[in-house]
């Protein structure tokens, strides 16, 4: 099936001509062939059309190929030379709201790999891309990555011959409520947002009156002295982490040390004790009134996903 589109229209399922196997030189090649449309691009698609097809370039540290299973990391976040990771990536932005929609709908994905991927080990291979058939988007979530800012991942399963792709939700599991694809994506998108809105989120910041844990700076933002503050989950909310939003899990930080936690370069010791992730010195003791009880589990699991962190001297 294909959209009206006169130019580079979407296109889902294998193109006449093409076999599962075959290998091709270039973007370009690609590109005349229907395989991929949008030349120098991981991911083609948009939230109003779906995605039809994905490239597995080496851009990402966090890409996982098994064969006919596939973590791929969304689009967004390089810098110029497409060799490392300096932002934060969003699911809003075309591509990866593209797979969300084709994960809604039930839309094949071809994929094409460009690299010699195993596990999470790569290497560059002369001969271009090759086409590895069909796949499916059946999840997706969103997590901080190897280079410690947050990505977009879906997880793809190859088709069988003659398998059709199942349509899978993409809104938040309890929301209650139906609603067309198109306003799933846009909801699914604001997810984790809602999450740091929470019962439990408020209850935290309302023990510590909006003052960081950490630091001790309180924001004030307006005239009557109301203060901004921001919900840390200690371990991280979703896939893979799959953190629970539970009063004990939560610390209330200002931007700048959420930030930093968040990534790493701020950890909790057992005793509750602050250190520099990178360095492991000791900072400061966490602030903590009675009532917050935190678990120890949690923060071991923080700690874990920094282990193999080289240490600065």
């Amino acid at each position: 099936m294909a959209t009206t589109r006169a130019k580079n229209p979407v296109s889902f399922g294998t193109p006449a001509g093409v076999e599962e196997g075959q290998w091709f030189k270039g973007h370009t090649e690609l590109h005349a062939a229907g395989v991929h449309r949008r030349n120098g691009r991981g991911i083609a698609g948009t939230a109003k059309e779906g995605a039809d097809s994905i490239v597995l370039s080496g851009g990402y540290v966090d890409d996982v190929f098994e064969g006919d299973r596939v973590i791929y990391t969304g689009e967004g976040g390089l810098n110029d030379d497409r060799t490392r990771l300096v932002a934060d990536q969003t699911m809003d932005s075309p591509g990866n709201a593209g797979l969300l929609l084709s994960q809604a709908l039930g839309y094949p994905v071809r994929v094409i790999k460009g690299l010699d991927i195993r596990g999470t080990k790569r290497r560059k291979v002369h001969g271009g891309y090759q086409y590895l058939g069909l796949y499916e988007v059946v999840d997706h979530w969103m997590t901080v990555g190897q280079d410690g800012f947050r990505i977009c991942q879906f997880e793809l399963h190859k088709l069988k011959p003659g398998q059709e792709p199942r349509p899978r939700p993409v809104s938040p599991p309890d929301d209650g409520e139906e609603t067309s694809v198109e306003e799933a994506v846009r909801r699914l998108v604001t997810h984790e947002r809602r999450l740091r809105d929470s019962a439990v989120v408020q209850q935290v910041k309302a023990f510590y009156d909006n003052t960081c844990q950490i630091c001790q700076d309180r924001l004030v933002v307006s005239p009557n002295g109301d203060a901004y503050s921001e919900a840390a989950h200690i371990q991280a909310l979703g896939r893979p982490h799959n953190g629970p939003d539970k009063i004990w899990n939560v610390l209330c930080l200002c931007p700048n040390c959420h930030a930093r936690f968040d990534r790493g370069a701020l950890q909790l010791t057992d005793d509750l004790d602050v250190i520099d992730g990178l360095t492991q010195k000791f900072v400061r003791a966490l602030t903590r009134v009675r009532e917050h009880q935190i678990r120890v589990d949690c923060v071991r699991m923080h700690r874990a996903r920094w282990a193999d962190r080289t240490i600065i001297s």
